[in-house]
């Protein structure tokens, strides 16, 4: 029994039932039944709630990554490059990772807590007594809410890092703002803005199937749904950066330079 539970408990299998969840969830949207009060409800908690930090970190993270930008730029005469250095790197890459990252950590955990505490206490058991299906009440709603509230997240996250860079880029280099935006302007594609939105989207299903996944497959006590919480995160942080890999080959490479 110890030998099964551990297996049902390890990684691989659970990466399996978060894949197979996956397709469960595209299913369960075509059939189109949904609780919206869930998904509004969801909706806040990725979002208002979660957005705090988010803005915190990126912030700072635009101030930091200026400063590095802008004195080694400062060795070659080309501050006036700054904006633009910083726009390639922190808007299509910093952004969406660091707003996923700080999600997978609130939000995704948050799922899988409270999905996992109510399998190891028989609710989802009721549910199914009730004749509701688990994915339609539990799952589908909070997919649902990350998936809209991811890309507004991201967006929110590059204008504060902007902010951020601006602020640092005028007050310790003296680089004028509009210098530092008519950079960003002539390096940023208008295509930057739909694939920051296309990862903040992918991101967001990531993090809402592993959270729920995880809290699905927990088996155990109180100590078990806090692991269940931690290797969510853990996992949605590698599947973030991998995929990202991956949108960053297929993307990025067809760019013109």
């Amino acid at each position: 029994m110890r030998i099964k539970t551990n297996f049902e408990q390890s990684g691989i299998v659970r990466c399996f039932a978060a894949v197979l969840l996956f397709g469960q969830v595209w299913l369960h949207l075509i059939q189109g039944k949904t609780y919206y009060r869930k998904i509004l409800q969801h909706m806040v908690t990725a979002g208002p709630v979660s957005i705090s930090p988010v803005l915190l970190v990126s912030g700072f993270a635009g101030m930091i990554f200026t400063i590095q930008i802008a004195r080694e730029l400062a060795r070659f005469g080309s501050v006036n490059a700054v904006g633009g250095a910083f726009a390639l790197a922190f808007c299509r890459e910093l952004a969406p990772i660091l707003t996923a990252s700080i999600m997978a950590a609130q939000v995704g955990s948050a799922f899988a807590a409270e999905i996992g505490a109510m399998r190891v206490t028989e609710q989802i058991d009721a549910l199914y007594m009730l004749k509701t299906d688990p994915i339609d009440y539990l799952v589908l709603p909070r997919v649902i809410a990350c998936c809209l509230m991811m890309p507004l997240m991201t967006i929110f996250a590059l204008v504060t890092g902007m902010i951020g860079g601006l602020f640092a880029a005028s007050e310790f280099y003296q680089i004028i703002p509009e210098t530092f935006l008519e950079s960003v302007r002539n390096l940023l594609e208008p295509s930057d803005l739909f694939i920051i939105l296309l990862k903040g989207f992918i991101f967001g299903v990531l993090i809402a199937v592993i959270g729920c996944s995880w809290g699905l497959t927990t088996k155990g006590g109180a100590k078990e749904v806090g692991e269940s919480a931690t290797k969510a995160v853990v996992t949605s942080w590698i599947s973030i950066f991998i995929i990202d890999f991956f949108l960053s080959l297929l993307l990025f490479e067809q760019l013109p330079y």
